[in-house]
């Protein structure tokens, strides 16, 4: 399965130090896959507003294999994880 790894992009540095609270919602689409034993991997997918955006694979019990393979061949046929953002 593939979905975002956050409902929205990476924080400003120190931007959510006060708003506990949003830091920890923030984790909604990766802590139910934890929960439910399944592997997941994250890699970065593109910018938005100058910050990284995250892609999540979620892949079958003990097929973590399968999830290594898809994610290097997603790096390997685009550029993001060469890219930073400026900010």
């Amino acid at each position: 399965m593939v979905c975002p790894t956050s409902p929205t992009t990476a924080f400003k540095f120190g931007e959510k130090t006060k708003d506990v609270l949003s830091m920890y919602l923030s984790d909604i689409y990766t802590v139910p896959v934890n929960i439910a034993g399944n592997p997941a991997i994250s890699v970065p997918c593109g910018f938005v507003n100058n910050l990284p955006v995250g892609l999540q694979f979620i892949g079958n019990y003990f097929r973590e294999d399968t999830l290594f393979n898809l994610a290097y061949s997603y790096e390997a046929s685009t550029e993001w994880h060469k890219q930073s953002s400026l900010f």
